[in-house]
């Protein structure tokens, strides 16, 4: 195969990918700017570009407004549970869909993605009160537990091993005397990686970002991170440096997921982009 010669499309690509970085970047580090300052700098003309010297005060001033400590722990364990569930479940699901013929399942997988047309709202009353009965409202259960596996997720993965994992190498485990259980723990997770963890770090942004739920169903003493920063965003005058300063510290945890996934996400993308 010969080589692409270097020329003004690969400059353009080159340029097109620095200014997408370039304009994804300036709002992650504009609020750092603005956390970094006092509230009166932003009516300054021109706006401060450079980051100034308040950030720890600011930092200070947000775990003491609110118990925001408390609602990145929440956080942390209410996203990183539901996404462990998720890639669990949704593999396990999808392999059963993609790979085990047995009665009723193309029917199973078809209502599976017809509840994705039903908006979450409309279940809201309901599932309140549900966990109103089940006397978990407040508690990090009303979270978790609903949220242990979604359409979404069964669909993706079914869709991913159909193509990625060989029937061959299925029935090349079961002459091997493999059971089910066995083929899924050896053979379908480590092939399903790739697509787990696309599905994980997206799982992971849903549940961190989900503001609705934990709204309704936490108490201001016990809050997540995105209800913590809307307590923060509240008041006559809005204090945006405060508010950024916290909106800074909750995306820490974003970019450590990315960091930790980043590699598997690429190689998942570009897996299937060879495969396509």
């Amino acid at each position: 195969m010969p080589r692409i010669k270097a020329g003004p499309a690969r400059t353009l690509t080159y340029l097109t990918l620095m200014a997408m970085a370039f304009f994804s970047a300036l709002p992650l580090y504009y609020s750092v700017v603005v956390a970094s300052r006092d509230n009166s700098a932003l009516a300054d003309v021109p706006p401060p570009l450079v980051p100034g010297g308040n950030l720890v005060a600011n930092i200070g001033r947000v775990f003491d407004t609110v118990p925001f400590a408390l609602a990145l722990l929440n956080s942390v364990l209410v996203a990183g549970g539901i996404a462990i569930s998720v890639m669990f479940f949704s593999t396990l699901a999808g392999f059963a869909f993609a790979k085990l013929r047995f009665r009723g399942g193309r029917i199973l997988l078809v209502i599976t993605v017809a509840t994705m047309m039903v908006p979450t709202q409309l279940g809201i009353i309901p599932l309140y009160l549900l966990m109103v009965k089940l006397e978990w409202t407040g508690t990090m259960y009303a979270l978790i537990v609903p949220a242990l596996t979604n359409a979404f997720g069964v669909f993706f993965m079914t869709q991913y091993l159909s193509r990625a994992l060989p029937t061959e190498l299925l029935e090349a485990g079961r002459v091997d005397g493999c059971s089910t259980w066995g083929l899924f723990w050896h053979v379908v997770l480590p092939a399903a990686r790739p697509a787990a963890a696309v599905l994980g770090m997206l799982t992971f942004m849903q549940a961190w970002n989900d503001y609705f739920w934990p709204l309704v169903v936490l108490t201001p003493e016990n809050p997540t991170v995105q209800v913590a920063l809307s307590t923060l965003a509240a008041g006559y005058v809005s204090d945006y440096a405060l508010s950024l300063a916290g909106t800074a510290l909750g995306t820490l945890p974003l970019v450590i997921v990315f960091a930790l996934l980043g590699k598997q996400v690429i190689g998942g993308i570009m897996q299937g982009a060879v495969k396509g």
